[in-house]
């Protein structure tokens, strides 16, 4: 057998060594680029979320607690609970608490960036829950104004702006981490197809060395 004949069979497994290789990098980039590592902001946000549960068994408004605001119970309407209080105890408990959890067990990027929007509407959510309870009108049949924002209406307020800063920061992070993977990952795959390229020039020029036989 001559030569010749060995070369297209072993340059067809070099080219499918290289794929493979590239494809096992682009495997592991993936993975690690759908994970986040946020460090020690870990045990800030950790604490943020045992805060956010504390702010729901605080007063809100008065007498009523997060959770009469979560059960619509008698104190709520009591209290005169509106509308922005009610969404924002709700994306609290979602968003602050349940998405920020999952994103630290799971270390999941996707999850990350829920939780990082739901905190941001909930923060905005949270504002406006304050300025409503600072600017209701009397009540028309006893001429009383209704207490203000509680406690914990205003612990849970800035439980959630500070989670937003978090959350933001890492996965900021985690977006630039990414794209400097992406980028050495396409150099390394550069780099892999110029050593091919010269590796197959190299027995081209071997095999117009080498005589053939007839």
């Amino acid at each position: 057998m001559s030569t010749s004949d060995s070369n297209p069979t072993g340059r067809a497994a070099e080219r499918e060594a290289f794929g493979a290789f590239e494809d096992d990098l682009r495997k592991a980039e993936q993975k690690v680029a759908g994970e986040i590592d946020p460090g020690a902001r870990a045990v800030v946000v950790a604490v943020c979320v045992l805060v956010a549960l504390v702010s729901v068994v605080l007063p809100h408004a008065g007498d009523a607690n997060g959770l009469d605001v979560l059960t619509m119970s008698s104190d709520t309407g009591a209290e005169q609970i509106a509308l922005p209080s009610k969404i924002f105890v709700y994306m609290l408990v979602i968003f602050g608490v349940g998405f920020s959890m999952l994103a630290l067990v799971t270390r999941r990027w996707v999850l990350a960036w829920i939780a990082l929007c739901g905190c941001a509407v909930t923060s905005v959510a949270g504002v406006l829950a304050i300025w409503t309870r600072n600017t209701v009108g009397v009540d028309s049949l006893d001429m009383t104004r209704p207490s203000g924002a509680g406690i914990g209406l205003i612990l849970g307020c800035i439980t959630m702006i500070v989670l937003t800063f978090h959350w933001a920061r890492v996965v900021w992070a985690r977006t630039n981490y990414h794209l400097a993977l992406e980028a050495e990952r396409r150099a390394k795959a550069a780099d892999l197809d110029a050593r091919g390229r010269s590796l197959q020039t190299l027995v081209e020029h071997r095999d117009d060395a080498v005589p053939h036989d007839d």
